[in-house]
């Protein structure tokens, strides 16, 4: 897998996915499972969603 998500998105996406985990507690609601999803793309540095669409918000390098 190569690395689609930089390091803005990341951040954006583990606190959304927290956000999200947040607010399910709060309203006592199994919908905030869906907070997990967000935070192990931003863990892992890769979203699946972005290969058809071929966006990457990754940085890269002229040496490659």
């Amino acid at each position: 897998m190569k690395a689609n998500v930089g390091g803005l998105d990341k951040k954006i996406r583990i606190a959304a996915g927290i956000i999200i985990i947040a607010a399910g507690a709060y309203f006592q609601s199994w919908w905030g499972a869906i907070g997990i999803i967000p935070i192990a793309t931003g863990l892992i540095n890769w979203c699946p969603a972005y290969l058809p669409l071929g966006i990457s918000t990754c940085k890269t390098s002229d040496t490659e």
